[in-house]
């Protein structure tokens, strides 16, 4: 039995629509055969049963398995349904070579065929600015904390803020963008029509108010456990960097931080209790990955940044100290003038192990700069009140 064709699969735009259902993201077989013929063509192989040859023949390493379901749902396929669903449930339908495609997803090697969109349908503009928070979904409440006040700092700097819409970190930075009236971008491993979480029913809804809500899975798609691990190089693709809030070592949005590596951009961990299990990726992500460490909104927007904006604010060290700027001969000679009883220059000088004839300068500089005092050719430290 063979799906009844419909008209709509003579055009690009809903082929890759068809593609989206026949076949399961990242296939390799399916990128080759769409850059080879294109979804119309490859399509109509997949009706004519001359898939399997022209497969081999533009990806030669492909298996028959490559190929496991694509007959079988070519038999059920409804385009002219899908694309009903569509007009019903408000999504549009966004292709490669779109002005609203993000420019990102061209990055990976194995690109969605189409992304189903509710909300905002300029996703390229969204997503331009925009930083991917995501983390575990048994989340601590230091994680929820901390994964609200960088999501809240970030809306407030104008970045869009981008997740999966799952319990723990990601729902926490959902929720609080949409406080900051920020934009937000929720990836789903269902159909965009579909809440998963059920619960997330009306945070799912409120993001696609504000933002888009973006599945590369057809309408009524179903939220497959591979489908999970498939979406998270599209959240990482799509945004300017992706910041790992709070992680286990065996948990999923690992896999998100080195979808970002491999397509070279920025990856961040926020650090957690060295006792903490929750936080344990993270530190992986520092020590064997090269993550940059951030602790606040200010760091991440300067991670995320193009070069030269938004830069974080320099560190906070508290006051300044005596000696604080010195180099490292005049802080040795200060180090060994006593607060106490003052003493000759040359005591000073073997104590701090420099010549004299440096010496003298680098003492000279130190009382201009109010650091010591000569009393009667000997030397003491300034005393400093408090």
């Amino acid at each position: 039995m063979i799906g009844r064709e419909s008209p709509l699969e003579a055009d690009d735009r809903w082929a890759r629509a068809a593609w989206s259902y026949l076949a399961e993201p990242r296939s390799p077989t399916l990128q080759a055969l769409l850059e080879a013929d294109g979804p119309v063509v490859a399509l109509a192989t997949l009706r004519r049963g001359r898939i399997l040859d022209r497969a081999l023949e533009v990806h030669p390493s492909c298996r028959p398995a490559d190929l496991d379901g694509w007959a079988e749902r070519l038999a059920e396929l409804d385009l002219d349904g899908i694309a009903r669903a569509c007009e019903h449930e408000d999504l549009t339908v966004l292709v490669p070579g779109d002005l609203e495609w993000p420019e990102g997803l061209d990055r990976l090697g194995l690109p969605p065929p189409c992304l189903f969109v509710r909300g905002d349908q300029d996703l390229a503009s969204l997503v331009e600015r925009s930083v991917a928070l995501v983390g575990s979904r048994a989340a601590s409440e230091y994680g929820l904390r901390t994964a609200a006040d960088l999501a809240d700092g970030l809306a407030q700097r104008g970045f869009t803020v981008t997740s999966g819409a799952a319990y723990g970190i990601d729902g926490a930075a959902h929720r609080a963008a949409l406080a900051a009236d920020g934009p937000g971008v929720a990836v789903l491993a269902c159909g965009a029509d579909r809440y998963y979480p059920a619960p997330h029913r009306g945070l799912i809804d409120a993001v696609a108010r504000t933002g888009a809500v973006v599945s590369e899975s057809p309408p009524a798609g179903a939220p497959y456990r591979w489908r999970f691990l498939a979406r998270n190089r599209l959240i990482a693709a799509m945004s300017r960097a992706t910041v790992v809030v709070e992680a286990g070592l065996r948990s999923g949005s690992l896999s998100t931080a080195r979808e970002a590596r491999d397509v070279h951009l920025p990856v961040g961990a926020v650090p957690g209790p060295v006792s903490s299990a929750t936080s344990a990726g993270c530190h992986m992500l520092v020590r064997e990955y090269g993550a940059v460490l951030v602790t606040d909104a200010a760091e991440v927007a300067e991670l995320a940044a193009r070069v030269g904006d938004d830069l974080a604010p320099a560190a906070d060290h508290g006051p300044r100290r005596p000696g604080d700027g010195l180099d490292a001969t005049s802080f040795k000679v200060w180090s060994a003038v006593p607060v106490r009883g003052a003493v000759p220059t040359e005591r000073i000088g073997l104590a701090a192990g420099v010549r004299t004839e440096v010496l003298h300068g680098v003492l000279a500089a130190l009382e201009a700069d109010g650091l010591v005092v000569r009393e009667a050719g000997r030397w003491r430290k300034v005393r400093r009140k408090g």
